[in-house]
């Protein structure tokens, strides 16, 4: 899963990510910590790894919901590590609450302690608008990052976080719908393959049943012959 093309400011909120076979899809997470999860992650997510670079870390802020300028932001190596360390405990605690667990104590303190710096100044426009805020480094992004976690495992949604309900797909999301029935991380994706398959068992299973063959003898196969006395 890797982070897709730019965000027009006309565009929904979430990310264009792209699957391992090249097939591209719309995945809003619902929240700017969740969008964090999609660029890699602790243990079998980290073939997924894409922060490679302080550049790779600007590079996702416009694509996120932030909405900044990739240069609003400056990261340095220790910086890009932290985002690493508050992603990957976030991974962990946010996989915990999807199934219902607390998860990790030293996890959480991870999130704690990045939010502890000062995070991104917002600034509006006189026409109403959001403004670029001031020049901000790493740390003010990570701990912008962490305060949305919390903010989200402490408020109205917490019992709303939720794993993707396909079988193959670990993506992480909070359901901020009103019914509360979101299933799928995007029904571009594994919505429409189970839906595909649904459809195809129910057709399998409305099929007739095939005849039973009759032997040589002009008996049905199911029926025992005669032995003689």
């Amino acid at each position: 899963m890797t982070d897709g093309d730019h965000r027009t400011t006309a565009a929904p909120p979430g990310l264009l990510l792209t699957t391992p076979a090249g097939a591209r899809f719309h995945f809003d997470p619902g929240a700017l910590c969740l969008e964090l999860l999609t660029t890699g992650g602790p243990g079998e997510y980290a073939r997924y790894e894409i922060l490679h670079r302080p550049a790779d870390l600007t590079a996702w802020i416009p694509r996120s919901r932030l909405r900044l300028p990739a240069d609003a932001v400056r990261v340095s190596a220790p910086e890009l590590a932290d985002a690493r360390t508050l992603r990957d405990a976030l991974w962990r605690v946010a996989a915990a609450h999807a199934h219902g667990r607390t998860g990790a104590p030293e996890d959480y303190a991870a999130l704690n302690r990045a939010a502890e710096h000062p995070p991104l100044v917002p600034r509006i426009a006189p026409d109403g608008t959001a403004a670029d805020p001031p020049p901000a480094d790493g740390t003010q992004l990570v701990s912008t990052l962490a305060r949305d976690a919390i903010a989200l495992l402490t408020g109205p949604h917490a019992d709303r976080v939720r794993e993707c309900g396909a079988h193959n797909c670990r993506l992480i999301f909070v359901d901020t719908s009103r019914p509360g029935r979101r299933r799928w991380c995007s029904m571009e994706r594994c919505g429409n393959r189970h839906k595909v398959r649904a459809l195809r068992a129910r057709r399998e299973s409305e099929q007739p049943a095939p005849p039973t063959p009759a032997d040589p003898a002009g008996r049905p196969a199911d029926q025992p012959s005669e032995t003689m006395g």
